[in-house]
């Protein structure tokens, strides 16, 4: 059964740094600490990916991954994966549109958590509250702007997610996936109008259903 922490605010503070979560629940002997974050959450084609990640050392300059250019996430990500222990998890559009996002979110993050190579004593995850890992955990609104974990999680997932896109561009050059990754763009919307969706779009999604509608209209009045 997951136990809430509750850190004072005194001890805890938004502007203390991005180890300050972690400098605090190590005082109080929770060690190793995992993050958890992922990527993906509103696009509209693709996986959705999870991370969970044990810093084993500090790494300086690590952010947000939004807030990160690309060529500055793939080195952070060189960094982490050489310095820390990983979970990566890659949710398919088919399980998406089969279990519903939020779902295969909170499941996607007990399974990342579950595949790290050592048991984490505390878990800090991006957001949400997540029900059901192994070890007394708190959502951190924003946590991968205020704690170290969280953050080389969702570079993690982030550049993980990126790499997949980009080969998904191979198979489907007329969506324009390696620019937009996914999202909804004007110009995906223009690709989406023209061609349809492709087997790697999530169908469950308004965007995606209504140009879905909108074809077999068009069919149905050719």
């Amino acid at each position: 059964m997951t136990v809430a922490f509750r850190p004072r605010p005194s001890v805890i503070r938004r502007d203390s740094g991005l180890y300050a979560y972690e400098r605090a629940l190590a005082r109080r002997g929770l060690n190793p600490i995992a993050g958890v974050d992922e990527a993906g959450r509103g696009a509209c084609a693709g996986p959705l990916v999870v991370a969970a990640v044990i810093l084993r050392k500090r790494i300086d300059g690590l952010a947000d991954s939004k807030l990160l250019t690309p060529a500055v996430r793939e080195r952070l990500y060189e960094k982490i994966v050489r310095a820390s222990h990983v979970g990566v998890v890659i949710i398919p559009p088919e399980e998406i549109d089969a279990k519903g996002l939020h779902k295969c979110n909170v499941a996607g993050m007990r399974r990342a958590v579950a595949q790290l190579p050592c048991d984490p004593e505390y878990i800090l995850t991006d957001g949400f509250p997540v029900p059901g890992l192994p070890a007394p955990s708190l959502a951190v609104w924003k946590g991968d702007q205020v704690a170290a974990c969280v953050a080389a999680a969702s570079i993690v997932a982030k550049v993980t997610r990126d790499r997949l896109m980009v080969a998904l561009d191979q198979r489907y050059p007329q969506y324009g996936f390696a620019d937009h990754k996914g999202y909804v763009t004007p110009g995906h919307r223009l690709a989406l109008q023209a061609h349809g969706p492709c087997p790697d779009h999530r169908y469950s999604f308004v965007t995606v259903a209504r140009r879905m509608g909108e074809n077999e209209m068009g069919a149905g009045v050719a």
